[in-house]
Parts: C-alpha cells; structure tokens; sequence
C-alpha cells in the first residue's frame, strides 16, 4: 500500500508584463522521509544576467539539499544547515560569473528556500520574496522583508518622515540581495514554524504583491479547502484581473501539509 505524501506543492512562474523572466522556481518532495523544498529566486541584472543569477540560485539550493535529502538516513542537523551554505554556494558563483564578465558587470538574486520536514518549516529569505502563512483565515508574512519599504513605513510611524516624504521613497529598493559580495541581511531562523493540515503556506516573488495581502487573504479564504493547484491558480488569476501594464514576473508556490 502506497503512503499518502505528505504535501500537497503547486508551482506556478508567469512572465508578467516584463519581456523577460527572470524568476526560477523549484520544488521538491521526498515522501520516503516526509522532506521536501521550495525554492524561488528572483533576479536582477536584465536580459541574459537576472535570469542566469536565479538559474544559479536554483542551482545551488539543488546540490545543498539533494545531497542531503536523497540520503537513506536524513541527517535532520545536516539538512538544515544546507541551508545557508545553499546561499553562500550562490553567492560564490555569482561572484565568480560577475569576475568572468568583466569590470562593471553586475546581477544578482533574492533567495527564499523553504525545507519541510513533518510539519516543520525550516526558511532561508534574502531579499523580499513573501514567505507567507494562511491560518485561520487570517494571512501573516513570517519572513522578513529585506526592502525599503518596512524601513519606510517604521520612519512614518515614528513621525520621522511624512507621508509625502514616504510617497517619494523607493518601497522597492532592496537592502540585502545575492550578489557575489557581503550579504547584509540573512533571515534563517533556528526554530522552524510548525504547521497543521490546516495552515496553507504561500510563496512568491514579489510580483504577486501586486495583491495586496487583504487581497490574497480573500482568495485563499474562498479557496483554502481547495487543492494547491487550484489555489496558486486563483491566485494567478486575481494578479492577471488586476491587468497592470507594470506586472513585473510572478513566482507563486502553494504548500499544504496532507497527513493529520
């Protein structure tokens, strides 16, 4: 008798209105050891350099936690701390790829890797791509946002800044990224997440906060006893109604954990 997985994962990457995808997605299950992984990357540099900066990312994370995760015996210790070494290995290569290109050349990537083991979540976020947490019917990000916009909105609150001050501030710049150098900010928690049969985990790129998170809320409300698939594609759909000739590129993975 076959054993039910243990996750149910729907991957979706959309081009937006951009001319080039420069967002890679993966996933990954091991159902022999109730593991698996998502991975998205987003990059930057246009065309022929962001898209080969996440391919590289990809790539990376791939060889970290296969090499673990396709052992007999998991070594959960080991798994886990393929985790930062998955992003030092990207930013090596990039590194290494940016040297090769010459003097002036430049690209990078944001990472957001996700290892499930049971129910337990294990990240790595460097840059803004959402890591996000639908509970009871209430959605909350649980990564951190390695932009200018929560530095924005803290100066705001503070009194800081105006609004109109904030209005004229670049929400989108970011304040850490893989781009072969220092790496200023590393969200990787020691303690995983844990989650229930109930919970439904959201990852993406940052083109799907072309939604915004009351907005992505809704849908997994309305569609949160629904398969992942159905779910990343009502998402897609609620980004593509919105119809905004800016629509940068879309990663969307949807995880749920199936065994009770």
């Amino acid at each position: 008798m076959l054993a039910t997985p243990a996750y149910d994962v729907a991957l979706i990457l959309n081009q937006g209105q951009r001319e080039t995808q420069e967002d890679a997605i993966a996933a990954r299950m091991f159902d022999a050891s109730d593991a698996g992984y998502v991975v998205i990357a987003d990059g930057m540099g246009g065309h022929d350099a962001g898209e080969v900066a996440s391919e590289m990312v990809i790539s990376a994370w791939r060889d970290a936690l296969d090499a673990e995760l396709e052992a007999e015996t998991v070594n959960e210790g080991s798994a886990i701390d393929a985790l930062p070494l998955a992003a030092m290995q990207a930013n090596a290569a990039i590194a290494n790829h940016n040297e090769v290109q010459g003097q002036g050349f430049n690209m990078g990537s944001t990472l957001l890797g996700v290892l499930l083991m049971g129910q337990r979540v294990f990240w790595i976020s460097i840059g803004d791509s959402p890591l996000f947490l639908f509970r009871d019917n209430t959605l909350t990000q649980v990564n951190e946002d390695h932009s200018m916009a929560p530095v924005i909105d803290a100066k705001l609150s503070a009194g800081e800044i105006t609004e109109a001050d904030a209005r004229g501030l670049d929400r989108n710049q970011l304040t850490s990224v893989i781009m072969g150098g220092a790496i200023p900010k590393v969200d990787c928690p020691e303690h995983p997440l844990q989650v229930t049969s109930t919970d439904i985990l959201i990852l993406g790129s940052d083109g799907l906060q072309y939604l915004s998170d009351t907005e992505i809320q809704s849908v997994l409300s309305k569609h949160q006893h629904s398969l992942a698939q159905d779910i990343a594609e009502a998402l897609l759909l609620a980004v593509q109604a919105k119809d905004d000739p800016d629509q940068d590129n879309l990663s969307i993975a949807v995880a749920k954990f199936t065994r009770t």
